[in-house]
């Protein structure tokens, strides 16, 4: 009595279709809705940092041509100013050489050394219409 019987039907479970959920129509479109809203947004935003970055570039370029021409003006002036310093440089070594002190002494007092004769040159076409005005009295 105490022993299992057999069913006498099988017992098998029933399977109930299961129902998906279906996502209604109105929660897609509205999470389409928000999409668009979100990539609309960051559009405009990026939109305006580049506008925002366009015009600060715009500002900045005039300043940046004035100190490209004042760099030139310099790099001008500093090429002058080394030319300068090299004949200043040569001239300086020059006048501190012992050798050339002489040369130097007659070139800016006129002094001649005694040793040495003074040579005047004379353009002879000068020299004939002064004669003519000379001997017309």
């Amino acid at each position: 009595m105490n022993a299992i019987q057999p069913s006498s039907l099988p017992l098998q479970p029933i399977q109930k279709r299961r129902v998906a959920p279906r996502p209604k129509r109105h929660l897609r479109q509205r999470s389409h809705q928000v999409m668009a809203m979100e990539v609309t947004a960051k559009i405009a935003v990026n939109l305006a940092i580049s506008a925002a970055a366009v015009s600060a570039l715009m500002q900045l370029l005039p300043y940046h041509w004035l100190q490209q021409e004042k760099l030139r003006e310099m790099r001008t002036e500093v090429k002058q100013m080394e030319g300068r310093v090299n004949i200043l440089q040569a001239e300086f070594s020059r006048n501190f050489d012992p050798s050339q002190a002489k040369s130097i002494m007659q070139q800016k007092s006129y002094r001649f050394d005694p040793n040495q004769r003074q040579i005047v040159l004379i353009d002879p076409d000068k020299t004939e219409a002064a004669s003519q005005f000379q001997s017309s009295p």
